[in-house]
C-alpha cells in the first residue's frame, strides 16, 4: 500500500474533449480494483455530481470554497458515493472564475496538511479548460498528466499549447509534474483524419505516452444520464472496455516516467 496517494490531473484547454467523463471513469475503475479513490472537480460545470450520482445540499462545502474562505477545508467537502472505495469533492456551478483569492498553492496546500494524501491511493481531478487560477491550482496539486483529446486536426495545435503551460508550471512551479499520457477519445481509426491526428501525437511525443484510445459509444452519454460511470451502467460496451483498457495502461505508465521539466 502506498503512504501517500497518486495524484492525476485529467486536462486540456478545449472543452468538449471527454474531460468529465474520464475522470468519472478511471476513477470508478480504480475504485472497482480496490484502490481508495477521491475524485475531485474543479470543473464549475459540476458534472462529475452528475456522473456519480451526488448532490450537495445548498449551500454545502465544495472544492471552490477552498478559494472564498481562508478556513475552508476540503475534507468538509468529501462526499461517498453509491461505489465502494469511490468518494468526490464536487464543485460549485456557481463559483465565478477569477473571484477566488489568486493562490495557486491552495489545493495542494489542503491536501497536504490535511492528511487526505495519506487517506487515499489514487486522487483524480477533473481540471477546467480555463487558464485561471482553478487550473493552475489543478496543475500545481497533480503529479501526472492525463490530456485526453478528440482526434481532429485543430486538436494537435490544441495539445501543443497546453504542453507549453505543462512545461512552464513544471519549471516554475511544480518540479513534480509528469506527463501520464495522451488519450484519443470518440476514436474511430476507420476515419483517415483520425488516424493521422493520433499518429502526428505519437510522434510528437512518443508511442508510449499514447493510450489506446475510447471508441464513439452512446453508452458513455446516457450513462451520465443514469446518473452512473458506464461500468456500472452498461459493463460489456465499448465504452466500458474502453475505460477498463486505459486504467490498465496507466497502471502500466505510472512507475516510469520522465519530468516534463527539461523532458
Amino acid at each position: 500500500m502506498k503512504s501517500t496517494a497518486e495524484i492525476i490531473v485529467v486536462t486540456n484547454r478545449k472543452g468538449g474533449t471527454g474531460k468529465t467523463t474520464t475522470s468519472v471513469n478511471i476513477a470508478a475503475e480504480f475504485a472497482a480494483q480496490g484502490q481508495r479513490v477521491l475524485l475531485i472537480d474543479m470543473d464549475t460545470q459540476g458534472h462529475c455530481a452528475v456522473g456519480l450520482d451526488v448532490t450537495p445540499a445548498k449551500d454545502a462545502p465544495t472544492v471552490h470554497s477552498l478559494f472564498l474562505s481562508a478556513g475552508a477545508l476540503l475534507a468538509d467537502a468529501v462526499y461517498p458515493t453509491a461505489w465502494p472505495n469511490l468518494s468526490l469533492v464536487p464543485a460549485n456551478p456557481l463559483f465565478e472564475h477569477g473571484s477566488g483569492r489568486g493562490d495557486s498553492t491552495r489545493l495542494t496546500r489542503a491536501l497536504h496538511d490535511e492528511g487526505l494524501k495519506e487517506q487515499y491511493d489514487l486522487i483524480v481531478i477533473d481540471s477546467p479548460p480555463s487558464f485561471d487560477d482553478l487550473l493552475m491550482n489543478s496543475l500545481c496539486a497533480a503529479r501526472k498528466v492525463l490530456v485526453p483529446f478528440v482526434p481532429h486536426h485543430l486538436s494537435g495545435e490544441g495539445i501543443r499549447n497546453l504542453a507549453r503551460i505543462l512545461f512552464r508550471v513544471a519549471s516554475d512551479s511544480n518540479p513534480d509534474l509528469k506527463l501520464l499520457a495522451l488519450l484519443p477519445i470518440m476514436l474511430d481509426r476507420r476515419i483517415g483524419q483520425h488516424r493521422s491526428v493520433t499518429d502526428g501525437v505519437a510522434r510528437q511525443f512518443g508511442n508510449g505516452r499514447l493510450l489506446s484510445g475510447v471508441r464513439t459509444d452512446i453508452k458513455l452519454a446516457e450513462s451520465f444520464a443514469h446518473r452512473q460511470p458506464v461500468r456500472s451502467y452498461m459493463p460489456g460496451c465499448r465504452g466500458a472496455e474502453d475505460y477498463a483498457l486505459v486504467a490498465l495502461e496507466i497502471s502500466e505508465r505510472l512507475a516510469s516516467l520522465a519530468p516534463l521539466a527539461g523532458d
